[in-house]
């Protein structure tokens, strides 16, 4: 893979995980679907634990969906949640001419209706990911979030 090339792939990679965090904010899940492999594994288990205080804050957010068909349309909306993703730092390795692996740090806002325990849950963390390329388009394969920090107000 030249240098050009390599380079252009890192580009489509940044572009498609911008879509799915706007995808998600915006409960838009044809978008979200549309840069997933039709296979792919996204883990959220932890996803809104604090590795600090051992409190999983959101414990039915554990799951594992296989398949891009497993998004649901209208994400977490459905529950009156609304989410602020901002993610940065990419780390991404190309691993093969149709393979990719990326580190994101990220973090996000999750805005609860009223009358719950919290309003608010603020995360920082790490994406982790594996990306596959089919004909021309990049997409997500695997998904699995680390945490160094969540809070709750």
């Amino acid at each position: 893979m030249t240098e050009a090339a390599r380079l252009a792939a890192i580009e489509a990679i940044r572009q498609i995980k911008a879509r799915y965090w706007r995808g998600v904010d915006l409960c838009d899940g044809d978008l979200v679907r549309s840069v997933l492999a039709e296979d792919c594994e996204l883990d959220y288990h932890g996803c809104c634990a604090d590795p600090q205080t051992g409190v999983d804050h959101l414990p039915a957010m554990n799951v594992t969906l296989r398949g891009r068909d497993k998004w649901l349309a209208d994400g977490m909306a459905r529950f009156g949640i609304v989410s602020v993703h901002q993610g940065h730092q990419s780390d991404i390795e190309i691993t093969g001419p149709d393979t990719a692996n990326g580190i994101w740090a990220f973090t996000d806002r999750m805005f609860f209706p009223a009358g719950g325990a919290f309003s608010r849950l603020t995360g920082y963390g790490f994406y982790h990911e594996t990306y596959i390329r089919v004909g021309e388009a990049w997409q997500i394969k695997t998904t699995r979030i680390t945490r160094i920090r969540v809070e709750v107000e």
